[in-house]
């Protein structure tokens, strides 16, 4: 039972900690210009006993799910050991990562053997030119090869984000849904959501998952139910493939009523929403193994601030300028 309990009666059982901010591509609706240090991060991102304690904190507090994210995660040299640091914790079900697939050739089964339990790849085309021109790398390929090395690592489904996007890639659903009838893979349809760096963009390519939705059940697809740690997604099946379909559709109404996830940032602040506040500091509080209880208590008091809802209807971004900051 987690102890991570929100004034609106929320359980919190997954937390999302990104591990560094630093990308190598340049998506056209995050780093479009590549990535830039944050002007407020000096001392360098968590190191991996910081990681260990922290993570170490929510397992006890009742957390079941770890996502490490970044920016790009494996742009670290350690991160496979952080992923072993994390699996010491013996309360946690899942360990899992979101990765631009850069390395996920080379190092797939290095995590699997770590400890981690699944991973999300990013692809938002099934076309390598496009591919190229919404990440600003011609690695669709090596992306694709990586994600066959996952399932030869021996994880038995892999899920892959799409972040939609009107006439770039929206009116490819049926490509898409192609490609996954013999694979065991579930895409993730992400609504285009709007940062302070991305308004622009999001005015010209927001499209609404509803449309997505729609089609699906057009097509005979039918919604799953939600596990208590499962990400915001409305899961989609279908008898006649082996993968299926998740929706992350921010903009709809009551999205955060099922809110089950906190986030700590690549510098270590505890960030309640996505798109919120600057983050409450827990730094301080990692230096040593004798702070657990402190660390714990601060965290638990720090949900007492949490909203009940981001405000992004109303165009407010919070202080997410990217979404490479505090990983997505």
């Amino acid at each position: 039972m987690s102890q991570l309990i929100d004034t609106f009666d929320r359980r919190f059982y997954y937390l999302r900690l990104s591990v560094t901010d630093v990308c190598n591509f340049r998506c056209t609706y995050c780093l479009p210009d590549g990535y830039r240090p944050h002007s407020v991060r000096n001392k360098g991102f968590l190191s991996t006993d910081e990681i260990r304690r922290v993570t170490r904190a929510f397992a006890a507090a009742g957390t079941e799910k770890i996502r490490l994210t970044g920016g790009e995660p494996s742009l670290r040299r350690d991160f496979t050991d952080i992923i072993a640091a994390v699996r010491e914790n013996p309360h946690l079900r899942k360990i899992a990562t979101t990765t631009n697939g850069y390395r996920l050739q080379r190092d797939i089964r290095h995590w699997r053997d770590a400890g981690l339990t699944a991973v999300n790849v990013s692809i938002d085309s099934l076309d390598a030119r496009q591919f190229y021109a919404i990440t600003g790398q011609d690695k669709f390929r090596q992306v694709m090869a990586g994600i066959d090395a996952a399932f030869e690592a021996g994880f038995e489904m892999v899920k892959v984000n799409t972040v939609l996007m009107r006439d770039v890639n929206s009116q490819h659903l049926q490509t898409f849904l192609d490609w996954i009838r013999d694979r065991p893979v579930q895409l993730r349809f992400i609504e285009l959501m709007e940062t302070g760096d991305g308004s622009d963009l999001f005015r010209k390519h927001h499209i609404s998952g509803q449309v997505i939705r729609q089609q699906l059940i057009e097509r005979g697809w039918q919604l799953q139910q939600r596990a208590k740690d499962d990400g915001p997604a409305q899961v989609f099946s279908h008898p006649d493939y082996q993968g299926g379909v998740g929706l992350i559709m921010p903009y709809e109404k009551d999205f955060c009523l099922s809110c089950n996830r906190l986030r700590v940032s690549a510098t270590g602040n505890l960030h309640l929403c996505l798109f919120g506040e600057n983050g409450i500091p827990l730094r301080d509080l990692l230096v040593s193994d004798q702070q657990q209880d402190e660390l714990l208590a601060r965290i638990t008091q720090s949900l007492g601030q949490k909203k009940q809802t981001h405000f992004l209807q109303q165009g407010n971004t919070g202080h997410t300028q990217n979404l490479s900051f505090i990983g997505g």
